[in-house]
């Protein structure tokens, strides 16, 4: 009698490949499924999508699995790239990844999985369910550097039941062993970084393409013109890469970061040094957020929460909001919290869930005259 069939999501990269194979060996009737994301043409050209499909059809012949393709760009274009896009106009810095996983991977995928008649979906996410007393929780992973439960925050319990994350148990390099051993193609395949669709592309120059530059001033927190940038959209707090400022007199030869967007001024801010106080804060406040559990655990409650992906858990107090929205207070100061990301929390291991971030009480930078964050 055979297993459950369940359809993996064949990414052309080394965890999904061994997701595969080890729902395989432990008897499932496992369907290989390719998602194209991205329509190609020469802005994305260097997305390696097509070498991606190559290689989960060649991953999928050695282990003898039936594999099916599907194109989901005009659903990605519509539910997670429509608003990459507006949240840049608008200043703020979003997480493709997490909407691409809430919209398309585990929303239109499991859609189509389930026309394939299966029981369940399967990736190579680096994350553990578990299920007590019929409730599904999402677990870090073992292996705490590749954890991916951040971008997996967004998940419910419908979507949980009927996932499976065949890798949770494993380290990354015990993942390249069993590849190596089972002759996979993909073994030895360099992890994909960044956003898939603008592959190894300068992401600047990418996203000029939706929204041209508009050159403006670049001042410190004081007032003082230290240069120009090409567009304060292109910029993220905390940001140090891409600024070109030379040396400014009277002041010292350290990093220049990003601490703050006027975008009516077309204004950016910087100020020297990686702790600047200007990129401090101890609260946030964030949009309505989303519970693993369907609710949140109390109206106020004490655990640990991220602001970024491998960022290290920092304690913290949650107050939710009538709206269904979150207050966050941090016991130390944290940097560079920045509207558009995801504040996601935790209890030890279990994700609990989380909102974007809509803002934080960082010091304001005033407008037209110079005054100290500490005053």
């Amino acid at each position: 009698m055979s297993g459950p069939r369940i359809v993996v999501g064949m990414s052309g990269g080394v965890d999904s490949s061994v997701a595969a194979l080890l729902l395989r060996d432990a008897g499932a009737e496992v369907i290989g499924l390719f998602m194209q994301n991205w329509a190609e043409d020469d802005a994305a050209g260097d997305c390696r999508a097509e070498d991606d499909r190559r290689d989960a059809v060649a991953v999928c012949g050695r282990l003898g699995l039936p594999i099916r393709f599907r194109d989901f760009s005009r659903e990605y274009w519509d539910g997670v790239f429509r608003h990459f896009i507006d949240e840049y106009a608008a200043g703020r810095t979003p997480n493709p990844d997490v909407l691409c996983n809430r919209e398309i991977k585990f929303k239109h995928f499991l859609g189509a999985a389930r026309e394939l008649g299966a029981e369940a979906i399967a990736t190579g996410h680096y994350a553990r369910i578990d299920c007590i007393d019929g409730r599904h929780r999402l677990l870090r992973a073992r292996d705490r550097g590749k954890d991916q439960s951040y971008f997996l925050h967004q998940l419910g319990q419908a979507q949980l039941a009927a996932t499976r994350f065949p890798l949770g148990e494993l380290d990354k390099g015990e993942v390249r062993r069993i590849a190596a051993a089972a002759g996979l193609p993909t073994a030895a395949k360099k992890d994909s970084t960044g956003i898939c669709f603008i592959g190894e592309r300068d992401f600047r120059s990418f996203l000029a393409q939706y929204l041209p530059a508009r050159p403006g001033e670049m001042r410190t927190p004081d007032g003082t013109s230290v240069g120009t940038h090409p567009g304060v959209f292109y910029f993220t707090l905390g940001q140090r890469e891409g600024l070109h400022i030379g040396g400014v007199r009277g002041r010292p030869q350290a990093p220049w970061f990003v601490v703050g967007k006027d975008l009516a001024r077309n204004l950016l801010y910087v100020d020297q040094g990686h702790e600047s106080p200007w990129l401090q804060s101890t609260t946030l406040h964030s949009e309505a957020a989303h519970w693993i559990a369907g609710a949140p655990p109390a109206a106020r409650f004490a655990c640990t929460a991220q602001t970024r992906y491998r960022q290290a858990e920092e304690a913290c107090e949650v107050e939710v909001r009538d709206d269904g929205s979150l207050q966050v207070r941090f016991a130390r100061p944290q940097r560079a919290v920045t509207p558009g990301q995801s504040v996601v929390l935790y209890d030890a291991d279990a994700c609990l869930g989380g909102a974007v971030i809509a803002a934080t009480d960082a010091p304001a930078i005033a407008p037209d005259h110079a005054w100290s964050p500490a005053a």
